[in-house]
């Protein structure tokens, strides 16, 4: 009776864990994995004892994966991330809990009915199995969609951002001050760039300032850097002078949000071959091996 009892304790069935609300969700997940280790180390003992058959010992190593998965699913899906924060990788990391959750089922399924045709259980022994197996295909469906919706939230609060952002430069004047002297202007900013998230908000806050697209002539590496010896890699160059509407809008944006540039007025040898706006800190000279 107590190797029965303590086999119940064991080996229950680990539910999902989306009712509970924000960090109690990753508490309880992580209660979890800590219960099914112990499960699983016991069940071991067991097994080596020749007390329990080593069919309990997969059960247990399975409840602990079980285990594993909810806090993924705690700390992804069903966390109380802000949208801002939620990225793809999160979402895919909780999709593939999710399908990890139905395969192993299914796995339990495939477990059963050999046990069946061999005369060891009974048939209905698989009746709570393939519903639990419904319940994780619902519940996978279930994280595909929240993943969606996630991912729509983040891109709206980065849009978000991105008017708020655009308001903020609309202070800044399109005409009659913050003059470019003696040819170039540059402004540290916090000396970083991040082309892959700073250029698209910075395109759109222009599309909606000036309806137009903004006029970027150089993203990244070009033949022209590389024949001035110039490596402008993580920079872009926009083709606005610096003194007209367009570019003191577009300095004044990049100072609101503390980005670096350089801004010139006119060629000038061996850094600017035409009037223009380089955003991203000043490129750096290319080595021989490069």
């Amino acid at each position: 009776m107590r190797q029965s009892a303590f086999v119940l304790l064991c080996f229950g069935s680990v539910s999902l864990l989306a009712q509970e609300p924000g960090n109690a969700v990753e508490d309880a997940a992580n209660q979890r994995i800590e219960l099914a280790q112990r499960a699983l180390d016991r069940t071991k003992e067991l097994v080596d004892m020749g007390a329990l058959a080593k069919l309990k010992l997969i059960e247990a190593e399975q409840n602990l994966e079980d285990a594993k998965d909810d806090a993924v699913l705690a700390h992804t899906l069903y966390s109380d991330l802000a949208a801002k924060n939620w990225s793809d990788q999160m979402a895919q990391e909780g999709i593939a809990a999710a399908q990890r959750r139905v395969e192993r089922e299914q796995q339990r399924i495939d477990q059963t009915r050999k046990l069946i045709e061999q005369g060891f259980i009974a048939a209905t022994a698989i009746e709570p199995l393939q519903q639990e197996l419904s319940t994780r295909q619902v519940r996978l469906n279930l994280a595909r969609s929240l993943a969606q919706q996630m991912k729509t939230q983040a891109a709206l609060a980065q849009l978000e951002e991105s008017i708020a952002a655009s308001q903020e430069a609309e202070r800044y004047p399109t005409t009659g001050t913050d003059l470019v002297l003696d040819g170039m202007e540059h402004f540290e900013g916090n000396g970083a760039f991040t082309e892959s998230r700073d250029l698209k908000l910075i395109q759109t806050a222009f599309e909606r300032q000036f309806a137009k697209e903004l006029p970027v002539s150089a993203d990244g590496e070009t033949s022209l850097h590389r024949a001035l010896g110039l490596d402008h890699r993580g920079r872009v160059d926009v083709a606005l002078a610096p003194n007209t509407p367009e570019g003191i809008w577009l300095r004044g944006y990049l100072k609101s949000r503390n980005i670096p540039y350089y801004a010139f007025t006119h060629a000038m040898p061996g850094k600017a071959t035409a009037a223009h706006i380089h955003i991203g800190p000043g490129s750096t000279r290319l080595s021989n091996a490069d």
